[in-house]
């Protein structure tokens, strides 16, 4: 009777220990599971709305990510599930590299908007290059904020910058030759000659400053 009892125990215990053991696998594909689907509904965000959430998805990821690794950590044995987070993690890091360079160019495209709007003056809207706004009456001012506006930052300019500089100072230039001969007053155009006058240099030197200084930085 008592080696009955001591062999039921024993089997009771190996019960026991086998559910402990199953409920401890169940969890981990469980937490598993939520991990990768919780990659897979993030991979399919637009990235605009996905950069705007950023930070809340970055530590929602990891949280996901930690309870996982917790799981298998306790069942020790399983490299299936090791095998679908590391899957899962190259996809959301994969999907994180996209998330940085949608950021970055719309940081970019937000910058050289700001840039233009700033030498151009308010009346300037987003990508027009036509610049049909400008007309026989605003274009000595467009000239004298651009040239004023380049004057104070030209320390502050990048090579890129300049580049931008030029390109929206060449597209001014192509908008005179309409504006001449709409009516354009010979004292504002004598008045744009010299804005041209004192534009020129300071591009030209202030550029290779800016490339000089770029070299120096790389080579840093």
């Amino acid at each position: 009777m008592k080696t009955i009892t001591i062999t039921l125990a024993f089997c009771a215990l190996g019960i026991a220990f086998t559910s402990c053991k199953n409920d401890k696998m169940k969890m981990a594909e469980d937490h598993v599971e939520s991990y990768v689907i919780y990659v897979d509904s993030v991979a399919d965000l637009d990235l605009t709305d996905a950069n705007s959430h950023w930070k809340n998805i970055e530590s929602s990821s990891y949280e996901h990510k930690k309870l996982a690794m917790a799981s298998i950590d306790v069942i020790k044995t399983d490299n299936t599930l090791r095998a679908d987070i590391d899957d899962a993690s190259l996809r959301f890091e994969n999907f994180k590299k996209k998330v940085i360079a949608e950021r970055n160019l719309m940081a970019t495209i937000e910058y050289n908007n700001n840039l233009r709007i700033a030498l151009l003056g308010k009346n300037y809207s987003n990508d027009d290059m036509s610049f049909e706004w400008i007309n026989k009456e605003n274009i000595l001012s467009v000239y004298q904020n651009f040239v004023s506006t380049v004057e104070t930052n030209k320390d502050n300019y990048s090579r890129e910058d300049w580049d931008e500089i030029k390109l929206l100072y060449e597209a001014i230039d192509t908008r005179k030759n309409t504006v001449e001969n709409e009516g354009l007053t010979s004292a504002d155009n004598k008045k744009i000659a010299g804005l041209k006058l004192k534009f020129a240099p300071m591009y030209t030197f202030n550029r290779m400053g800016a490339k000089s200084d770029e070299n120096a930085a790389a080579k840093q």
